[in-house]
């Protein structure tokens, strides 16, 4: 049977210390213990999640304000308790702020004051990992409403998208960014106000044909869209200011007094803007005008160590993978579109670039049924890759 007792882990550098609470805590809780903080990260790192964190304040090495601090990081929701002494005061309020402390408490601490804080402890990460929980599963619902309806009004669109979001989400793993979910967002919805353009519009900007002056401004437009139909989703203002900012030039010298430019920019915005301008560029399919040789020629457009970063990334992705052309009956979960997928009738059903998941791959299989499909199909194939789950975006924090 499953403990459903709430986890705590205790945090002490004295060994007799961790051995009394675990003896007057564990009719209540399932407690882990460790000796000092770096022990304690260890812990926390590798036998996490808990619900609760309680930490002795001196300890040799790290003490509990720092370990409580760097154990923020690694587990955001877990409340965190701070044992002090008497004369510790002024170090426990700055640890409230430092390490976002929810109850300190001083020693010694009768038992049952410190059974009644846990308690309160408990209850508290229980509220907001259940509230984290419904927000994400609501945020993400809305997402994936507006990327189904991209996906099947637009398939263009939708797949310019999955590419961006391969893309960015190369960059955010190489500079180690840890809050990705929102630029993984943005990415995908980076292309959602292109539902509400004419289809002749539509057309003429995926086949990179002129567009009229009234066109380009309707397409000019297409952030401000954007920005209205996401205005009313929660959790996403930080997906709105990279989505308001990714048009900006880095070096900013054509940007309005005052306006965001270079470092200043959220680095989401820099990363999707080259990722949007590559793919447009590697689009033409032009072997005289290799892309990155254009990206580097507009000087102050793009952060100079993201761009490199890219370009080295894009040269060593390519490596290992092979192109096939295909019945649709061999394509498998992993693979990645070459090209365009057409019906017989020659309309757009997968653009190039889309990775194939069990669920898309269901749907290219009902287009062949209904439609009909043209093959073979150019699949390109990841030598040694076994199929691929389902894309899941970084988990979104509370």
């Amino acid at each position: 049977m499953a403990d459903v007792r709430p986890r705590i882990l205790c945090v002490d550098d004295e060994e007799n210390v961790l051995e009394g609470l675990t003896r007057t805590l564990r009719s209540l809780y399932s407690v882990e213990t460790a000796v000092g903080g770096t022990k304690g990260l260890e812990v926390l790192k590798s036998k996490g999640p808990f619900a609760v964190i309680l930490s002795d304040l001196r300890m040799p090495n790290m003490t509990g304000v720092e370990f409580l601090y760097h154990a923020r990081r690694f587990a955001p929701d877990t409340v965190r308790v701070l044992l002090t002494g008497q004369g510790d005061f002024e170090a426990a309020i700055g640890a409230v702020n430092d390490g976002n402390i929810f109850r300190f408490l001083t020693k010694p601490c009768p038992s049952g004051v410190l059974v009644n804080a846990l308690i309160a402890s408990a209850k508290q990460y229980q509220l907001v990992t259940t509230q984290r929980l419904l927000l994400e599963q609501t945020l993400r619902g809305s997402i994936k409403a507006l990327t189904d309806i991209l996906a099947h009004v637009n398939p263009a669109a939708f797949g310019r998208a999955t590419r961006i979001q391969r893309s960015v989400s190369e960059m955010m793993v190489h500079f180690e960014i840890e809050e990705r979910w929102p630029v993984e967002v943005a990415a995908m919805l980076s292309q959602i106000g292109y539902v509400t353009l004419p289809a002749d519009t539509q057309e003429k900007i995926y086949k990179r044909e002129p567009l009229t002056s009234a066109e380009q401004a309707v397409v000019d437009r297409v952030p401000k869209v954007v920005e209205q139909l996401l205005g009313n989703i929660p959790r996403l203002e930080l997906v709105r200011e990279i989505l308001r900012l990714y048009t900006r030039q880095f070096a900013g010298d054509n940007q309005p007094k005052g306006d965001a430019s270079g470092e200043t920019l959220p680095w989401g915005a820099r990363a999707l803007k080259l990722a949007l301008d590559y793919d447009l560029l590697e689009s033409e399919n032009n072997p005289i005008r290799q892309p990155f040789d254009i990206l580097r020629s507009r000087v102050g457009w793009y952060d100079p160590v993201i761009l490199e970063a890219f370009a080295e990334l894009q040269g060593s992705s390519k490596q290992g993978l092979r192109v096939r052309e295909l019945s649709l009956a061999e394509v498998t979960a992993g693979m990645l579109f070459a090209e365009d997928v057409k019906s017989s009738k020659g309309v757009l059903l997968i653009s190039r670039g889309q990775e194939v998941t069990p669920g898309l791959l269901e749907r290219v299989r009902n287009f062949s049924f209904e439609q009909g499909v043209r093959e073979p199909l150019r699949m390109i194939e990841r030598q040694g890759a076994s199929a691929a789950p389902e894309k899941v975006l970084s988990p979104i924090p509370g």
